[in-house]
């Protein structure tokens, strides 16, 4: 098959980087594709594909070989996210919380010991983890955050709540912020089992259905000292770590853009009407040409983000812009896919349908839509909007 790459980017990667593309493709081929239409609807999250994201390689792909890690760079873990989000998104969702936002900060907020307990279970999927940020009346204010930490005898107690958190209800630990007594944000490791601690999940969705969300509520639950990620403290540690997740959402959503593109292109060439292909039609021609070019311009500006990534020079404004354009136009393609498609485009005969549902709910989290259009304005103003 032709994959789409119409600006030959694959000649500007390295050679490791096409194999490790190409092995995650077929992954996505073999083990998602095939039975993600069934899960998403029953509304079922494939835990057997869990160690399998293990053995491939797709947890903590960044992080060093000394923890367990892949020791890749950032554009080889984009091209990951891309593969995994052509099957789904709710899978790229999986590694994006595992790699990007519980091994990441434990690597790099983290204690040796901490790094050397959590990230050897996490690479290879013994253990699954959970971020817990959003909270039910604090969403896009992180700020306003009020699930506490007060001092105890040999730790903490932790008491809140936390909402819409992929992975929670089969999480093994969480990388939790709550707001310390000097009024701090602190981030902290919290396991199951913990006394007063339950992931009830959240049902119902219309969207991520194979994905498994739920809450993470804390009723004076106990923190050892030794849960406490010491380099963690202040609002700027996990908006580091929502930078490293918006990035490999950025590649992931040109994943979804590209399975619904190449859906249409090859449903218009076999699709008959008026006694010819519907590709034949000026109108359909003109919506696969403006698809096309929308992903490419995604491609390029998901390149020129990972370089400046694995040159440490990627900024958050940067990231922003790229994962807001990125979702944006993905979902728009669905949206036009789903049109060339006719009614067989809301059928789960073609992936169409639940790319568009679970983009919408991409370009909500990790920051909305609107968020990031003001980070942006910020950057060019200097006037902060949303203060």
């Amino acid at each position: 098959m032709n994959y789409t790459d119409f600006y030959n980017i694959s000649s500007l990667l390295t050679e490791e980087q096409r194999l490790i593309q190409q092995a995650v493709r077929d992954f996505s081929d073999r083990e998602i594709k095939p039975i993600i239409e069934d899960c998403a609807q029953k509304a079922e999250f494939p835990l057997h594909l869990i160690p399998k994201f293990g053995e491939l390689g797709v947890f903590g792909p960044t992080i060093p070989i000394e923890y367990g890690g892949g020791g890749l760079d950032y554009t080889s873990y984009g091209l990951m996210c891309q593969e995994i989000e052509k099957g789904d998104s709710g899978m790229r969702s999986t590694i994006s919380v595992q790699s990007s936002l519980v091994m990441w900060p434990i690597y790099a907020f983290g204690s040796e010991e901490q790094k050397r307990k959590y990230l050897p279970k996490l690479t290879t999927g013994e253990w699954l983890g959970c971020f817990g940020l959003t909270e039910p009346d604090h969403g896009s204010n992180p700020g306003g955050m009020k699930t506490n930490l007060t001092k105890t005898d040999g730790g903490y107690v932790l008491n809140g709540s936390k909402m819409w958190i992929s992975n929670a209800p089969f999480a093994h630990m969480g990388i939790v912020w709550a707001r310390n007594e000097a009024g701090r944000v602190q981030g902290i490791i919290v396991e199951r089992g913990m006394e007063g601690f339950s992931t009830p999940e959240i049902h119902n969705k219309w969207s991520l259905r194979a994905s498994a969300t739920g809450e993470l509520v804390f009723d004076h639950v106990f923190i050892p000292e030794t849960h406490i990620l010491p380099g963690a403290e202040g609002l700027k540690a996990p908006l580091q770590c929502l930078d490293k997740a918006r990035y490999g959402i950025a590649w992931g959503a040109v994943g979804a853009a590209i399975d619904c593109y190449e859906t249409a292109v090859k449903y218009a060439a076999e699709r008959i009407q008026f006694d010819k292909p519907i590709g034949a039609f000026q109108l359909t021609q003109k919506k696969l040409a403006e698809m096309l070019t929308e992903i490419t311009k995604a491609q390029l500006l998901a390149w020129r983000l990972g370089q400046l990534m694995d040159a440490g020079k990627a900024t958050t404004v940067q990231i922003s812009m790229a994962k807001r354009n990125n979702v944006a136009m993905a979902l728009n393609i669905a949206r036009e896919a789903r049109q060339i498609l006719g009614a067989m485009g809301i059928t789960g005969e073609y992936p169409i349908m639940r790319h568009m549902m679970n983009l919408e709910s991409v370009i909500t989290y990790e920051g909305t839509h609107d968020i990031h259009l003001l980070i942006l304005g910020a950057e060019i103003t200097g006037v902060q909007a949303f203060k």
